[in-house]
Order: C-alpha cells, then sequence, then structure tokens
C-alpha cells in the first residue's frame, strides 16, 4: 500500500538537525502569549455583530488560520467588500486589549542566542502584517528578523504550508536547513508539509495535541533554553 503523501514527507525528507541554519517563529502563542486577549477581542467583535459565542467556539481562532477565514467561520459568507473594515475593526479591539501582552517565558533570551550563534531568524504568521509590524516594534524585535512573512502574504493560512515555502524562498534557504516554532495544531501541520522540523510549543497545555500530529519535539516555553541544548533534544528524540 502507497503511504499517504503527507506521511511520505514527513519521513522522507526529514531535515538534517546539524544544518540548521534559520529558525522561524510563528508569533501569537510562540513570542507572544496573546491568545486571551485574543478570544476576548474576538468575542468582543462578534457580540457588535449580534453574534455570541462560546469559549469552544473560540477555540477556531487559536489554530494559525487567516483573519478571513476566521470572519467567515463565524458569520458565514461575508461579502468581499466587508472583510478588511471588519477585520480593522478587530485589530483595533485587540490592541486596546492587548497593551498588557507579554512575551512568552524566555523568548527573548532565546532569540540572542539564536543571532549570537548565528542562525538567521525569520516570522511566518497568519496575523496581518500591520498588526505582526506593530507587535514586533513594540517588543523590539523587528531588526532581530531578517524575513517576516505575514498572512497578507499569502492567499491560504496553515495548515495549507504555503506561508514556509514563502519564508524559504526569502531566505534563500532549503527546508533542511531551517527549524520552525509553531503553537498550533495545524501550524505544525503545515510544517511538516513543507518538509521541516519543527518544534511544538505548549505552554497553554497542548503538548500532547502537538506532538500527537508530528511536532519533533515539544517545550512549555523557552525558560533556559539554548541553541545548543535544543539541537540536542532533537538528536535525542530522533
Amino acid at each position: 500500500m502507497t503511504a499517504p503523501r503527507d506521511f511520505v514527507i514527513a519521513t522522507n525528507i526529514a531535515p538534517k538537525i546539524s544544518r540548521i541554519q534559520n529558525v522561524i517563529f510563528d508569533m501569537d502563542g510562540v513570542i507572544i502569549d496573546s491568545h486571551p486577549a485574543h478570544r476576548k477581542a474576538w468575542q468582543e467583535f462578534l457580540q457588535t455583530l449580534g453574534r455570541s459565542v462560546s469559549e469552544a467556539e473560540l477555540d477556531f481562532i487559536l489554530d494559525g488560520r487567516k483573519r478571513h477565514e476566521i470572519l467567515r467561520h463565524f458569520l458565514g459568507d461575508v461579502p468581499e467588500s466587508d472583510l478588511a473594515e471588519y477585520g480593522r475593526k478587530k485589530d483595533h479591539l485587540f490592541q486596546e486589549i492587548s497593551l498588557d501582552v507579554k512575551p512568552i517565558a524566555g523568548v527573548l533570551d532565546f532569540i540572542e542566542d539564536l543571532r549570537r550563534c548565528g542562525i538567521a531568524l525569520a516570522v511566518a504568521t497568519s496575523a496581518s502584517k500591520t498588526r505582526t509590524r506593530s507587535t514586533l516594534k513594540r517588543l523590539g524585535l523587528t531588526d532581530r528578523f531578517a524575513v517576516i512573512v505575514t498572512g497578507d502574504d499569502i492567499p491560504n493560512g496553515k495548515p495549507d504550508p504555503s506561508i514556509y515555502h514563502l519564508v524559504c524562498s526569502r531566505l534563500n534557504a532549503e527546508a533542511q536547513e531551517c527549524l520552525v516554532l509553531e503553537d498550533a495544531v495545524s501550524a505544525v501541520q503545515a510544517a511538516k508539509r513543507a518538509g521541516f522540523q519543527c518544534v511544538g510549543v505548549g505552554y497553554n497545555g497542548s503538548c500532547d495535541r502537538l506532538r500527537a500530529v508530528g511536532a519533533d519535539h515539544v517545550i512549555e516555553n523557552f525558560v533556559g533554553l539554548s541553541f545548543e541544548n535544543l539541537q540536542a533534544r532533537l538528536r535525542k528524540h530522533s
């Protein structure tokens, strides 16, 4: 029996950790602890349109999807002309709520360690360009990343792997030279479909789910983590 295509990708071209020259970060849930603020912003936004959603339903927003996919999930066939305006309203609510959003524990030190090791850094996020740039600027991280790819740069959100293909192109790198850090199930699936080694960030209790969909290793946060010991952990689990 022929193996499913995704299984072939994940096993036959698994990257070698010793060759990693680039590390690609998701933003929400990996660089910043923004999920509670997102839940509140989406809930308040949807209430302005007369749509009440449960906490369980709001889990949909945390899985790496683009904004227009989330809008259509909750609101149905939203006219294209309304998507941009709705998106701006939601982002405005998020900006008001997220002033106190903090980085994931240890991530700033980990980013600096990667830079000291000569690793090129990139961001691959489904968030809008405006929100991504403003968030990284507020954290003083804009100049840390050689490449920043957002949801505005791609037609389809994760688990479609196209965002990672675009990051590779802009880094002028091969998948085997890159390591991805992701916190969502669909995002881990996207990274593996693109042929990347992927570390899951399970600070929100999702460690088991991330392992189940193929994360090569899982961490709860970045406290005490260095590139050297992360490589050692990946070799141990390979």
